[in-house]
């Protein structure tokens, strides 16, 4: 079973293309997050967890939900993490929670997609984004051929500096970047309330029709790449920055 958490899409479409070649489902973990219920879930494929890298990391919100969660069945785990650039080095926390939760850790899958993190880098252009899509092909290819032979996926090379940004850098991050604080609404806000549907952790509400942040946040940049009048901002970091979302994987 393919299990996954997206902010603005990559991972979505990354779990999609392996859920097309395996012939296996996919379960979306957004309203496990957002209700608070822990995932029980049963298959007699390998688990393979799909979700985005938040500073060189497991989403915090994806390790806490996969840690309450019941997954029967199958005992062997994958992790197949979309990235801008690299992991760092995720490896031993993988591995202790798939021991945690008696699994059998196959493995830790890079994968680079476009970037989204638009609080402090900037997402490609259009053309530059399809580019990244196509380059992803091959590597989800190679996962899925892996997955389905139930070999291990290579293993990650690493050194001490992925071992800096997946421990203190990672700290750090969580600590004095991942706040809400920053998000603003223009005057161009239709007061659609899509940012409120999307938030996975409800951390957004309408008052008098304009978005009102509170503090549980993730920095999943779901609200702001997902306006469709592109009134939310980050501070400074975002402005002019193009916002991005990844298109639905489409059978070739």
């Amino acid at each position: 079973m393919i299990v996954y958490f997206t902010g603005t899409g990559n991972s979505r479409y990354a779990a999609e293309y392996l859920a097309h070649r395996l012939g296996d489902r996919c379960v979306d973990l957004f309203h496990f997050i957002r209700d608070g219920v822990a995932p029980d879930l049963v298959s007699h494929r390998p688990w393979v967890f799909v979700c985005p890298t938040y500073g060189w990391q497991l989403p915090r919100v994806v390790a806490r939900c996969i840690r309450s969660g019941r997954f029967a069945g199958c005992r062997d785990a994958y992790f197949v993490m979309t990235c801008g650039s690299d992991v760092g080095n995720p490896v031993p926390k993988n591995r202790a929670l798939c021991a945690e939760k008696r699994l059998v850790y196959r493995g830790t899958l890079p994968v680079v997609m476009p970037e989204n993190y638009i609080a402090l880098f900037n997402a490609p252009r259009p053309t530059q984004a399809r580019r990244i899509l196509t380059a992803a092909g091959p590597v989800l290819e190679k996962a899925a051929l892996t997955i389905a032979a139930r070999r291990d996926f290579p293993v990650l090379k690493t050194n001490l500096l992925d071992a800096v940004k997946s421990g203190p850098v990672n700290a750090a991050f969580y600590r004095f970047q991942v706040k809400a604080k920053a998000f603003t609404v223009s005057q161009a806000c239709i007061a659609c309330g899509k940012c409120v549907a999307l938030c996975p952790l409800g951390n957004i509400r309408l008052q008098g029709g304009r978005p009102i942040w509170s503090d549980r946040c993730t920095h999943c940049m779901a609200c702001i790449c997902g306006c469709p009048a592109k009134a939310i901002e980050y501070g400074r970091g975002s402005r002019g920055k193009p916002r991005y979302q990844c298109p639905p994987y489409e059978e070739a």
